[in-house]
């Protein structure tokens, strides 16, 4: 089974999306999707990280509720600044984050943190994965802005996926 569906919630989510794309239900949608849900986790298997052994289910979950509550605040912030201060005024700067988590599953899972935070982005990680160079939309303060990702996101994810 695995041979053939190397990761079924892929395949599952593959199947459910291509038949809530085409809003059908017929024969051809359904076969059509079925291939797409076995051949597509079949030919990325070799993009995909190692797999993930979730340690910690329960940091994990506060990991999760603490990014996507910043990533509102994030939200709101920068509609704000946006919408009230002229772009003179808006400090967008290049930040280098040095790393100390070398797991990929942890990496990946950092960078969609950061990717989906409104006001930052995610630009380069180096060759050895010990630096992060991350956009910042509006720096305030460097080291606070550094030692935040290292605690918040960082730390939680070294434990979950390292420990």
């Amino acid at each position: 089974m695995r041979r053939w569906l190397p990761s079924p919630a892929l395949s599952l989510a593959l199947f459910v999306v291509w038949l809530l794309l085409n809003q059908a239900l017929d024969v051809g949608t359904l076969l059509l999707a079925a291939i797409f849900a076995v051949i597509v986790p079949l030919l990325t298997r070799s993009l995909r990280p190692a797999t993930v052994r979730l340690r910690k289910p329960g940091v994990a979950l506060h990991l999760t509720i603490r990014a996507l509550g910043d990533m509102l605040h994030s939200a709101l912030t920068v509609g704000k600044l946006l919408l009230t201060r002229r772009s003179a005024q808006i400090n967008g700067q290049f930040v280098e984050i040095p790393l100390e988590v070398r797991d990929p599953n942890a990496l990946a899972m950092l960078a969609m943190i950061c990717c989906l935070t409104p006001g930052t982005a995610w630009c380069e990680l180096s060759f050895d994965r010990s630096r992060l160079l991350l956009h910042v939309f509006d720096m305030k303060d460097e080291a606070a802005f550094i030692t935040m990702i290292k605690m918040r996101y960082e730390a939680p994810l070294m434990e979950i996926f390292e420990s």
